[in-house]
């Protein structure tokens, strides 16, 4: 039985630990016996006067050097050591340890000092002083008619008229658009029709738009947002001219029983009875919104009120696994990251920069809801795991088929497992904030 380490912690900050391991005497014996037999084996050192493979140890010793030989040790020895010391102290850590060899020779115990970096500690905030915002929504009178407007649009009568323009037309519009003081013909358009409708329109050009008649042009100024198709806006300031060519008007066919019944297929007879069934399909839908702010809304409570201090190793991870998404993504549209990093006008180091602070603040709330978890007992079984990955299967076609593979795939084990202990946060946390209003 081999002679145990020695093996001794200290920690350091920004979540590492310092372990300095002594390794005995007869391990680092053993490990320069084995190297020095395969080398002797492969005949690394061709020595005249002996056939190859049957040269003395000694002199292929001598002839490949100490410091060779000693470089073949570590890399025999230094792995298992450090595996064996990782899990005498139950160390697991994020990314590879940085060793240093301290002492190293036959006849001697070695020393070695590794420095490693593990999960974070986190200061988790008492979530009964928390006051997160869980404030409803109400479905008003003004909701329902917007709705009703919109399931009758695709029946409106559209007629041109002689007036200024007003919201909810269909205008006619000659539009220009410049940037840095040159105009962008992939983005100016002639005789485009736009209706004057929020999320339609631009909203710099719904506020200006308005009360304008034909051939009066306009003028707004905009500012492409950063998922800009054309990536060479992306983020730009702009120049919108728009000149008014036309006015249309759209009127909607009356709301009456007869209309209830086709829009409803056949399913209400008469328009109070479609009203109300829309009004409930209304509520339904903002429950769900409700569901969703609330989540949102004690996860920022929770995660503003604890402390974390995040390893630069597990950013760079996150970014480096945010770029192989991205990199994968454009390849399959026929782009390069190259290029398009050239569209946005952006080395690789200053998108990495760019994306760091998001990085880091979408790794604080995962480890604050995980701390969340193992101190609320909601980390999921294997079995509990594989029943949700049942479950989520089973809603989901693409995923049925390959229920069998996924139960063996430990990735996808874990995916599932992650997802369901983040719905019993969010549920726990929710359950809680609600017990106090």
């Amino acid at each position: 039985m081999a002679a145990p380490l020695s093996v001794v912690t200290e920690q350091l900050p920004k979540s590492q630990v310092g372990m300095t391991i002594e390794v005995p005497t007869e391990t680092v014996d053993a490990t320069y016996e084995r190297v020095l037999n395969r080398l002797v084996s492969r005949a690394r050192a061709k020595i005249e006067g002996f056939r190859p493979g049957r040269a003395p140890r000694a002199l292929v010793e001598s002839r490949l050097g100490p410091a060779a030989v000693r470089e073949e040790v570590v890399e025999a020895m230094v792995p298992e050591v450090i595996r064996q010391a990782l899990a005498e102290k139950s160390i697991d850590p994020i990314d590879n340890p940085d060793v240093e060899v301290l002492v190293l020779e036959r006849g001697s115990p070695a020393k070695l000092k590794a420095t490693i970096t593990v999960m974070p500690e986190v200061t988790l905030a008492d979530v009964a002083t928390l006051h997160p915002d869980l404030h409803g929504h109400e479905v008003t009178d003004e909701m329902l008619k917007r709705r009703l407007d919109d399931v009758r649009e695709p029946m409106a009568e559209i007629t041109p008229v002689e007036r200024e323009v007003r919201l909810g037309d269909l205008a006619v519009i000659d539009v220009e658009v410049e940037v840095d003081g040159e105009l962008v013909e992939s983005e100016s358009r002639k005789a485009m029709e736009a209706e004057l409708k929020d999320g339609v329109l631009l909203p710099e050009l719904l506020a200006v738009l308005p009360g304008t008649f034909v051939d009066e042009p306009r003028e707004a100024n905009v500012t492409f947002p950063e998922t800009y198709s054309d990536p060479k806006l992306a983020g730009k300031n702009a120049t919108i001219r728009v000149t008014v060519r036309g006015v249309k008007e759209k009127f909607l066919p009356p709301l009456d029983d007869a209309l209830a019944k086709v829009l409803s297929n056949g399913a209400h007879e008469t328009v109070d009875s479609y009203r109300e069934s829309v009004r409930q399909e209304l509520e339904e839908s903002v429950r769900a919104m409700e569901k969703l702010e609330r989540e949102q809304e004690v996860v920022r409570a929770l995660v503003d009120a604890s402390s974390v201090e995040v390893p630069q190793t597990l950013v760079d991870r996150e970014l480096t696994s945010q770029l192989e998404s991205m990199e994968r993504s454009l390849n399959r549209q026929g782009l390069k990251l190259d290029r398009y990093l050239e569209y946005l006008g952006k080395t690789l180091d200053e998108w990495i920069a760019e994306q760091r602070p998001d990085a880091e603040a979408r790794l604080k709330i995962d480890l604050v809801l995980a701390e969340y978890a193992r101190r609320e007992n909601l980390e999921p079984t294997d079995e509990e795991a594989t029943g949700f990955l049942e479950e989520q299967a089973a809603q989901d076609e693409e995923l049925k088929s390959q229920v069998d593979e996924l139960k063996k795939s430990p990735s996808a084990r874990r995916y599932f497992a992650s997802r369901l202990r983040r719905q019993r946060v969010l549920e726990r946390l929710v359950q809680a904030a609600e017990s106090r209003t």
